[in-house]
């Protein structure tokens, strides 16, 4: 079986803005300056594209499963569909315990297997150290976009956006 190379994406503070609070509304969904131009520099690059996100906001029964699945079929339609697979943990550990939440990686686990991700060719763009760590616990190359986590001792590659991830560290 031929694998396939493949970013993974965080979604709130990666694709769409990060608000400072639950993101569920499409009129809340603001697409982040970039995205489309880099989710197409990556496709024509020949990356399978998966976003991998934590929905707390479910299990603490503030929105509902359908309206992350709206939010999704907006951030396609608004990119030319281009996004392969979504996995979302709607857990919280207020309510369940789940390895799909990261930092751990049961959702990325489950990417991998089911689209035969090499994960040594693969990325993981997130804007925070919970993705950075569920990347490394699969073996594949985290990058943080953003400042979210510019105050601590990293080693993870730092990126402003999605476009300039993709620019900088993956498409060079």
């Amino acid at each position: 079986m031929r694998l396939n190379k493949c970013v993974f994406l965080d979604r709130d503070g990666v694709l769409n803005r990060e608000r400072g609070e639950y993101t569920f509304k499409i009129e809340d969904f603001e697409i982040i300056s970039g995205v489309d131009e880099a989710l197409k520099l990556l496709k024509k690059a020949g990356y399978l594209l998966i976003v991998i996100t934590n929905q707390a906001g479910i299990a603490k029964r503030i929105y509902e499963e359908e309206e992350v699945l709206n939010c999704h079929a907006y951030l396609q339609a608004e990119t030319g569909d281009l996004i392969d697979d979504l996995y979302f943990c709607p857990h919280h550990p207020i309510t369940t315990q789940s390895l799909l939440r990261k930092p751990d990686s049961l959702m990325l686990e489950k990417a991998i297997a089911k689209w035969g991700v090499d994960t040594r060719n693969s990325f993981m763009i997130g804007d925070s150290l919970r993705d950075f760590k569920a990347a490394e616990k699969v073996g594949v190359s985290g990058i943080l976009v953003g400042d979210k986590e510019k105050d601590k001792n990293l080693t993870a590659p730092i990126a402003k956006n999605l476009l300039d991830a993709v620019n900088q560290f993956i498409l060079v």
